[in-house]
Order: structure tokens, then C-alpha cells, then sequence
């Protein structure tokens, strides 16, 4: 059923929230991450001193770390380049291509990896397609791209659907 391919494994407030020991321990060598909303506000165009740290921490626990973003090279490149992570930008998520991709780079299996993002219809649904853990973060902010507005609407009402449904077990955010 498609509305379950939505269902995120994990709901967390935000990437700080997420258990590095606790992926290490589920033998998680690698993390798909998306970068707007997921790490920085959409606008910001460097990493703050509090992600630089979480990216350090999964570094230091032998995680390795792809962004893969639907924006465009500039964009994902100066933020990325810095921080010497690897990237993909315009990755057209949900599709398969560059999810494949960023664990090829990473010379992982879908099994050892994680996705993280802060929504439903791209990362979610791109990382589950495919058989990934996938984990849903609260977004970073509370302004989107236009792009991203439109899905943000279609999300809510698929999470009001799921809760009534009991696809869900979190607490909706506003």
C-alpha cells in the first residue's frame, strides 16, 4: 500500500535526538542525510557549531555521511565541501538513482544504512521504496521553499490520515 511506504521506522524532534550509539550497536555504518530543514533552516548556508559536532560524533563512531539534496550545486557544494562530506544535489528524490548512488560512494549496503529527513514524500518515501531505515526529523524551520510548501500541505493530510488510521503512533507537530 502506498501510504505505508510514508511510514517512517523512527520520529524524532531532530537529528541531535537520534542515538548514535544506538546505531552503532544496529550496525550502521552509513547515513543518508537530507540537508534543508534536516540540518540547517533551508536559508542557511553553512553547517551551525551544533551540527558540525553531530557530523564529528557519527564521524567518530566510524559513520560515514552523504547529503543528498534535490537542490543544486551550489547550494549543497558550499555547504558540504567545508565540512568534507560527501554529497549529491539534485537528486530528484523520491527516485531511486541517487539513494543508490550515495551507498555505492559509500561502499555500504542498503542494510547498514540510515536515511534522515524532514519529509514524507521525498526522503521518506525515496529511502523506503527501497527498503532503508528511514528517520523523519522535525523541520529545522518553519519556513519552506516554494517548492516545498506544497508538500508540506499533502504531508499533513497524509499524517492526519495515518494517525486516524493508526499508521502512526507519534504526537503530530503543528
Amino acid at each position: 500500500m502506498f501510504l505505508q511506504k510514508l511510514v517512517p521506522n523512527q520520529y524524532v524532534d531532530s537529528i541531535h535526538h537520534i542515538d548514535i550509539d544506538q546505531l552503532k550497536r544496529n550496525n550502521v555504518r552509513a547515513v543518508i542525510t537530507d540537508l534543508d530543514n534536516t540540518l540547517v533552516e533551508w536559508d542557511r548556508p553553512e553547517a551551525t557549531p551544533e551540527v558540525v559536532n553531530w557530523l564529528k560524533r557519527l564521524h567518530d563512531a566510524g559513520i560515514q555521511v552523504t547529503v543528498v539534496s534535490n537542490n543544486g550545486l551550489s547550494r549543497v557544494e558550499r555547504f558540504c565541501k567545508p565540512l568534507n562530506i560527501g554529497f549529491i544535489c539534485a537528486a530528484r528524490k523520491p527516485t531511486n538513482r541517487a539513494f543508490l548512488q550515495a551507498v555505492r560512494q559509500m561502499n555500504v549496503t542498503i542494510a547498514e544504512t540510515v536515511v534522515i529527513g524532514d519529509q514524507l514524500f521525498t526522503d521518506v518515501l525515496g529511502g523506503n521504496r527501497l527498503g532503508f531505515h528511514t528517520i523523519l526529523v522535525v523541520p529545522v524551520a518553519q519556513t519552506d521553499g516554494f517548492w516545498t510548501r506544497f508538500n508540506r500541505q499533502m504531508e499533513r493530510v497524509a499524517l492526519i490520515w495515518m494517525e486516524r488510521k493508526g499508521m502512526v503512533s507519534w504526537r503530530r507537530k503543528a
